[in-house]
């Protein structure tokens, strides 16, 4: 699916925690950019969507961690909510 055509409306902004994350982890970082825009997406959303500082930390952590064992999507995610028309009312804008 060539770039143009990914709705871009769901996408997330890769955050500073995130960025600081693949930039600390050139093995991380390289493994980061082979992902598809839809995976990273899911990954931003996983990260983002806890409460907790130390929930994101560990979300942090375990990202690179899954990263370097090939892991493409985060485990056990049914996928950013933020796609779903129904759902978006209880998000803030996260972009």
């Amino acid at each position: 699916m060539s770039a143009s055509k990914i709705n871009k409306d769901f996408l997330h902004r890769v955050p500073a925690d995130l960025r600081a994350a693949l930039n600390k982890n050139k093995d991380v970082e390289e493994y980061w950019e082979k992902l598809t825009p839809l995976a990273r997406n899911e990954w931003i959303c996983w990260v983002t969507i806890v409460k907790k500082p130390e929930t994101r930390a560990e979300h942090l952590k375990r990202l690179c961690e899954d990263l370097r064992k090939g892991k493409k999507r985060p485990c056990c995610w049914p996928g950013c909510p933020h796609r779903r028309e129904s759902a978006k009312k209880y998000f803030k804008d996260t972009k």
